[in-house]
Order: C-alpha cells, then structure tokens, then sequence
C-alpha cells in the first residue's frame, strides 16, 4: 500500500479489532448470564441469532446506502454504534425489569456497527492502491483473529482476578477501542468508491451461478466459524467439565490463535498458494475437527481438535472474499455487501442451529439411554450433538467448491 494510505489500513486493522470484541465478547460471559439471569441454551443461542441477524439486515441496507451516505460517515457510525452498545451491555441488564431484555437491546446496538464494519471495512482496503489483493485481505481478516486472542485471552484473566460479579466493569472497558478508532476514521484519507456506472450491476450478480454458488460459500464459512467459535468456551466448560481458565484458554483462546496464524501465514505468502485447493483443504480440516470434538471422550484431545478448527476455518471467510472479487473486480461495495449478508446469515444460523439441537437432544430419552452407556451428562450430551450438527456446513462448502471450479464464469 502506499505511504499516503497506512494510517487507513491500520484504522481498517483496528477496525476488525472492533469487530472481534463485539462478536466474541459476549460468548465468553454465558455462563455468568446463564447463572445470573436463569437463561437457557436456546436463549442464548437467540443472542448469538440476534447479533449477527441484526447484522445481516444492515449488511443488506448498507448494499443500498453506503455509496450514497459515503464510507467515512458510515464506518465513524459504525464505531459509534459498537461502543454504544457495548457500553449498554454493561449498563442495561442491571437497569432492565428484565435482565435478558437489556441483552438484547445492547446486542441490537452493537450489531449494528458490526455489521457496518463487515461491510466497508474490506472494500476500503480493496480501494487502496496497491498489489496482491488476496494476500492483502487475509492479513486484515487475521485482525479479527488477533483481536478475538486479545478478546479472550485479557477477558478470561480479568474475571479470574476480579470476579464474576465484576463482569459488567468489561464490556464498558472494551468500548475504548471502538472510540478512539471513530476518532481515527474521521481523519485519515479514504479513496472515492467506484463510479456507479463501472460498477457490475446488482442485478446481474445475482443472476449469475457461480454468484450464488460464492454466497453460498460464504454462508458456510460463517456457521463453519462462529459454531465453533461461540459455542467453544461453554462446550468446554460443561461439555467437557474443565476448569474456565483451562477451558477459554485453550479452547476460544487458541482457536482464534490458529486462526490469526492461518490468516497470517497467507497474508504473507498467498501469492505461493492455490487458492481454491487451499479452501478445499480448510474444509475437509474442518470437518474432522467437528467430529473429533463431538466424537472424541478424551477432553484434551476433543479441546485441542476444537482450537484446531482455528486454523481450518482461517481461509474461509477472506478467501471467499477474495475468490469473489478475483471473478467481479468491478462489484464494489455491493458485492461485498451481499457476500457480507450471506456471511452473516451463517453466523447467525450456525451457533443458533448448534443450540437448538443441544437443547433438542436433551430432551430425546433415547439420545439420553445413549449418553447413558457412555457416561455423559444431558448437558454433554447436548453441546455434542450441537456440534456434531454443525459439521454440515463444511461438507456444504466442499461440494459448493467443487461448483465453484468451473470455468463458465458468465452463468
């Protein structure tokens, strides 16, 4: 990138940062909401249905309205909503009648600078002059990574030093970065987004095949992550009965470890790498880590498989992106926009169908005579099968791969 625009692309980085906290901080507090507030796993996975729902409706009105409002009015919103509600998050269930009722409202709010960030955040570094855009991608997509290490690692450390009853005190301390970074936004330079009539048509790109096939992909790649990704630090604490410490550190800890290297590693050489065989393996990685978690009864092997779909799920959400723009280097903002929503929709869909099935399975008596024979508790049980469930998805994006190969791209 040149020199002019490296304050842009670190804002962009903090940007991700921001976006790490607002998707992954919430999860690692569910337990404390579960035995503070009475919530069930269904409800809970309703929080995780309601943040990146919320952020696929405004991915969708952003589709329409970003080029209009112009990126730097929208992405200063954006980092105000995230702060906003993160600082709501520790406020409003303690002021709220009803203490799920405030989940939620903070949720709205800071779902709504999510979903925002997603979808400027890579078309702004797509604009900057410059090479190796792919490579470029994955290196701001590790951010997001890095971030959720930060996220975890420093939230994890602060409850066991101040208590759970302090845990309101961090959703509040975590809005300082979405600040300074709106403050940052509205001073460095932005390039002017593509001329509406260069642009590929919205039209035309959802009547294209290999189009849908890539937002279907994206759809995969967010439940492939976030099922995982939400569900790790509960599943390792009660699926797999190990200490919080043990559990969030090397389970979501590691996990976004692994994933930030994979980011890394192909931001830094992925003009070495096949693109698409490399996605293809991603996949087939995450689908054996999905079952050695729900299969596995040995708790360090069935945690280090689950931190391990870090790396195999790295690829997926920057390397759609940049598969896409490879074949539409002229879809700007909306193309991003709508791969955003479908990436959104996996995110949402992924965690809550996990939680569903959790809670299904519990209530299967012969599902419990099963669990039985193998010594799990009903709640085992449960965050098994949740994930169990999940690994349709990368099995779902290894045939949609094999769609996306072919060459006719004008259909």
């Amino acid at each position: 990138m040149k020199l002019a625009y490296k304050s842009t692309l670190h804002a962009c980085y903090l940007g991700y940062i921001t976006q790490a906290i607002v998707n992954n901080l919430a999860p690692l507090l569910f337990i404390i909401f579960q035995n503070s507030f009475q919530i069930s796993f269904e409800m809970i996975g309703r929080l995780i249905l309601l943040n990146f729902g919320t952020q696929l409706v405004v991915d969708a009105l952003a589709v329409k309205y970003v080029d209009r409002i112009g990126y730097r009015i929208s992405i200063v919103s954006a980092h105000a909503f995230s702060a906003a509600g993160l600082i709501a998050l520790g406020i409003l269930p303690r002021l709220f009648p009803s203490a799920y009722a405030g989940l939620m409202v903070s949720v709205v709010i800071y779902a709504i600078g999510g979903g925002l960030i997603e979808v400027l955040v890579s078309p702004i570094v797509d604009s900057l002059p410059g090479d190796a855009k792919a490579s470029a991608m994955s290196l701001l997509h590790s951010f997001y990574s890095w971030g959720q290490v930060g996220v975890v690692a420093v939230t994890t450390l602060l409850l066991r030093s101040m208590g759970d009853g302090s845990w309101y005190m961090l959703p509040v301390a975590w809005a300082i970065i979405p600040l300074y970074n709106m403050i940052r936004f509205i001073k460095v330079p932005l390039v002017e987004a593509m001329p509406e009539h260069e642009k590929i048509p919205v039209r035309k790109l959802l009547n294209s095949r290999l189009f849908i096939t890539a937002m279907l992909l994206m759809l995969c790649a967010g439940a492939s992550e976030q099922a995982m990704s939400q569900w790790a630090s509960l599943f390792a604490e009660k699926g797999l009965q190990v200490p919080k410490v043990m559990g969030d550190l090397l389970g979501p800890c590691l996990f976004a470890v692994l994933m930030g290297t994979g980011r890394t590693i192909y931001g830094i050489w992925g003009h070495r790498i096949h693109l698409e065989r490399s996605l293809a393996a991603s996949a087939a990685l995450c689908v054996a880590c999905y079952l050695i978690t729900a299969f596995v009864q040995v708790p360090v092997i069935s945690l280090l498989s689950c931190a391990a779909c870090g790396f195999a799920v790295s690829l997926m959400w920057p390397g759609v992106f940049s598969l896409t723009a490879g074949r539409y280097p002229k879809g700007g903002t909306a193309m991003f926009g709508i791969l955003a929503i479908f990436g959104d929709l996996g995110c949402a869909f992924g965690p809550w169908l996990a939680g569903w099935i959790s809670d299904f399975s519990q209530k299967s008596e012969k599902l419990l005579r099963l669990a039985a024979e193998y010594s799990l508790q009903p709640e085992q049980l449960g965050l098994k099968s949740g994930l169990l469930a999940a690994a349709v998805f990368p099995v779902i994006m290894l045939l949609g791969l094999a769609v996306f190969r072919t060459k006719d791209y004008s259909k």
